[in-house]
């Protein structure tokens, strides 16, 4: 059954966490797992989410991650990247380390060894509750007061998403 609804909370060293559902039937279990397949190892609060759920004896559990809208930052936290950012490409990284409650970390863009900033409002922004050491992202990279930072986020889920759709889209234009 597919439900749509909200992340309630989600606590990444218990290793699950809760979605409030739209169809009112009741809170639905949201195990790591499951998150991990979609491509992410948390999920920020508030962040809409839907889901392909099993109704068990213990109540109503997620089996699969459909997809995750991110909750809208508050306004003024989250750095704003260039306006010609858009234009540079998402870049295989690995987090390097992250500490939630300093609100940043750093990632590895691959075949570079310079640092790459992150910020909890970014991760925010774009779905995440943290990032773990080794999580491996796709990132954009823009010049930051004070060297590389990270202003877009995705999972490598995303990316695949994008690319079938983009080769979906060309299959459909050939066609034509």
């Amino acid at each position: 059954m597919n439900v749509r609804g909200y992340v309630k909370w989600f606590d990444t060293t218990k290793g699950y966490g809760f979605v409030v559902a739209e169809d009112g039937g009741g809170d639905i279990l949201l195990h790591a797992n499951v998150l991990r397949v979609f491509g992410f190892t948390s999920v920020a609060e508030g962040a809409r989410i839907e889901l392909e759920v099993q109704s068990t004896e213990r109540g109503r559990q997620a089996v699969e991650v459909v997809d995750i809208t991110p909750v809208a930052p508050p306004e003024g936290n989250a750095p704003e990247p260039p306006i010609d950012a858009a234009a540079g490409p998402l870049q295989p990284a690995r987090v390097k380390w992250f500490d939630r409650v300093k609100g940043f970390g750093f990632v590895n863009i691959y075949g570079r060894s310079e640092d790459v900033f992150l910020h909890m409002e970014t991760l925010r922004q774009y779905g995440y509750g943290e990032v773990l050491a080794g999580d491996v992202l796709a990132v954009r990279v823009t010049a930051g007061p004070r060297g590389p930072m990270v202003y877009e986020v995705r999972s490598w889920d995303y990316v695949a998403r994008q690319n079938e759709t983009a080769d979906d889209q060309v299959s459909v234009d050939a066609e034509h």
